[in-house]
């Protein structure tokens, strides 16, 4: 335990994410209160010489509440027009309130085409950088007023870690309407209990998780653990707790023992690295072996065609893709070098034999370990 929670009393540079239930009251309207009380917060950790970054849902939420709507409408340009007004609703309480603590605030909006293309990607890092070096707190969401499914990121427990990756965070702090994940569900098992730390996310870690969160919200416990296998990955600190505590991050800051914990792996990707892991659509996933995800996680080898027993997806030679373990865990992600149909003549089959199963000169890795990123 000690690791993990002094690493975050280090924490220079840190990332919050607050859910849409952490900033509205049961009736669906904006709670000012907690508002406050979080702004109020970061603001003073600013002061203590932390950067801080904000990673906000609530704009379809905060919309609804400007309409007198009950609930979110069905079609997708309702949605949209809905953020919309929602957004400048949320950024006015924000710059009003960050502005009484002498803080300025800078509203970034991003979508996944921001992070698919690498030169975006870098665009996107060095303008989060460069506020931050003007002593701004940039305020994150997706660009729900023009975001339709094929550009979403889908929810801000992905884009917070995706932004955590992108400004190479030390932490990131999720705050939700639960304290942390338990090993069952709180709501219908009363025996259920929090689990301090999770040093690995595997195919169990990922079975305790639930389904969808709150009828306001989007991200449920899953969406949770996906942020962490990114944050953990990319040598980011992350907890998951409850964003009605008080002082919650200045405890959590102060290393105590709060909400469950994601202990960073040791090393930091390098930019393109973190890309390619991070900002790249995934087109599929591949199986491996054993004696494979040995040899990747104990000599960072590259994987071969007689390792891979199994690939789902109708994905193209340059995609990238998952790689799991025989039980479903994800060890690694990266740009394959073979296409789908491609691939499954040659699962399991010896390098020398390839070029007699496929015409031509063919790679003999099926992912180079240039381009991999192990996940473990």
């Amino acid at each position: 335990m000690g690791t993990a929670r002094e690493r975050l009393r280090e924490a220079k540079r840190i990332v919050v994410k607050v859910g849409t239930s952490t900033l509205t009251h049961e009736t669906g309207k904006l709670n000012l209160h907690r508002i406050d009380l979080l702004l109020r917060e970061i603001a003073d950790l600013k002061n203590q010489g932390k950067e801080m970054i904000l990673v906000s849902s609530g704009a379809i939420a905060a919309g609804l509440g400007k309409l007198g709507l009950a609930q979110k409408p069905d079609s997708i340009p309702e949605k949209q027009a809905v953020a919309a007004i929602g957004q400048g609703v949320l950024m006015h309480i924000y710059e009003k309130l960050f502005a009484e603590y002498g803080q300025v605030m800078g509203q970034v909006l991003l979508t996944k085409e921001n992070s698919v293309q690498h030169h975006q990607y870098i665009h996107s890092r060095n303008s989060l950088l460069a506020q931050l070096s003007m002593g701004a707190i940039p305020v994150i969401n997706e660009n729900d007023a023009v975001a339709v499914d094929e550009i979403k990121i889908g929810d801000n427990d992905n884009l917070s870690a995706m932004v955590a990756t992108l400004v190479d965070a030390d932490a990131l702090i999720i705050l939700s309407d639960i304290e942390g994940l338990y090993t069952a569900n709180p709501a219908t098992h009363p025996e259920a209990e929090l689990i301090a730390e999770i040093p690995e996310i595997t195919p169990e870690v990922e079975a305790i998780a639930g389904g969808a969160g709150s009828k306001l919200g989007t991200g449920g416990m899953m969406t949770k653990i996906q942020a962490a296998q990114i944050a953990m990955s990319a040598g980011v600190t992350m907890v998951i707790a409850s964003g009605s505590r008080e002082n919650v991050l200045r405890d959590i800051l102060t290393g105590q023992n709060i909400g469950t914990v994601f202990p960073a792996r040791e090393s930091h990707l390098r930019v393109r690295k973190s890309w390619l892991a991070f900002g790249k659509r995934l087109a599929g996933e591949i199986v491996v072996d054993a004696g494979c995800a040995k040899a990747m996680r104990e000599q960072g080898a590259s994987i071969l065609p007689a390792g891979v027993t199994a690939c789902d997806g109708e994905f193209a030679a340059g995609s990238t893709v998952r790689v799991l373990t025989a039980s479903q865990q994800e060890i690694a992600r990266g740009i394959v070098n073979f296409s789908a149909g491609d691939l499954q003549k040659i699962l399991g089959c010896r390098t020398e034999k390839l070029t007699g199963i496929l015409n031509g000169d063919v790679p003999t890795e099926v992912i180079h370990r240039d381009n991999m990123v192990l996940m473990v």
